[in-house]
């Protein structure tokens, strides 16, 4: 199918989708964000897809909500267009995400690279959540991911004053996996994605699952729930498949069953 604000793509069982609104900076309209959703969806349910990399271009991944479009809401619009967004589909999402950034990612944007599970990040990216200049706060996850990721302190300076940091400064604090030169950082995403598409997509999804338990839930919780799930896993084809490989110094050879 063809989309007027996204670039999707399927190789190697890697799914990709570009944002693709350079005009204005990749901003997140509402068709922007309806016909991602519906792609990750599609990615969801394909077993052709075991990663997924979203990105923008070399100058920004994404700059934000669209003001034009957002200005005029209600309070009850807003709600509904939070449900609908592709904020909410990541944060549903089974698959692992990679966000591939460079150039700006503030606001909105920001919010959906931190949404994702990982981060390769250009050199010449720049994160921030500039909201507060516009007399709101960050309406996507920003204040709670920000805020797990860097801590308390940090946090409040992004949200307080909307300077956005550096790729280098985020990768000290943390926020992104690496920064790479700008001619790279897509090959690079593209390189981490083909690794984790390479391994046993049902150890892919309750690894990704436990980490995401690990924000939530206690320490004595997550150590429950981690070996709840890891005996699960010698329930299935891949895990007695994966040990057998390894005995027989082979290759295994993934079905996701």
């Amino acid at each position: 199918m063809a989309f007027e604000t996204i670039i999707s793509s399927v190789e190697a069982n890697v799914g990709m989708i570009q944002l693709n609104r350079p005009q204005v900076l990749n901003a997140l309209n509402a068709q922007l964000q309806s016909e991602a959703a519906q792609v990750l969806q599609e990615f969801e349910q394909s077993a052709d897809v075991r990663c997924v990399i979203i990105t923008g271009n070399d100058k920004a991944f994404s700059a934000g909500a669209d003001i034009k479009e957002m200005g005029p809401r209600s309070a009850a619009g807003m709600l509904d267009r939070f449900n609908a967004s592709i904020l909410s589909t990541v944060r549903r999402a089974r698959k692992p995400i990679i966000a591939a950034v460079s150039g700006h990612c503030y606001g909105g944007g920001c919010e959906l690279a931190l949404a994702c599970d990982m981060i390769v990040a250009s050199e010449t990216a720049k994160f921030g959540q500039p909201e507060i200049n516009i007399g709101v706060i960050p309406g996507g996850g920003g204040t709670q991911r920000w805020t797990r990721i860097v801590g308390k302190a940090r946090a409040m300076e992004i949200m307080l004053t909307g300077n956005p940091i550096t790729a280098h400064k985020a990768l000290e604090w943390g926020l992104v996996n690496r920064v790479v030169p700008v001619e790279q950082y897509l090959g690079e995403a593209w390189k981490l994605a083909a690794e984790v598409a390479g391994k046993a997509p049902l150890a892919v999804r309750m690894a990704k699952d436990a980490v995401g338990k690990a924000q939530d839930i206690s320490l004595e919780n997550g150590l429950d729930y981690e070996s709840r799930l890891f005996s699960l896993l010698f329930s299935t084809e891949d895990q007695k498949e994966g040990m057998r490989a390894f005995v027989e110094k082979r290759k295994p050879n993934w079905r996701g069953q």
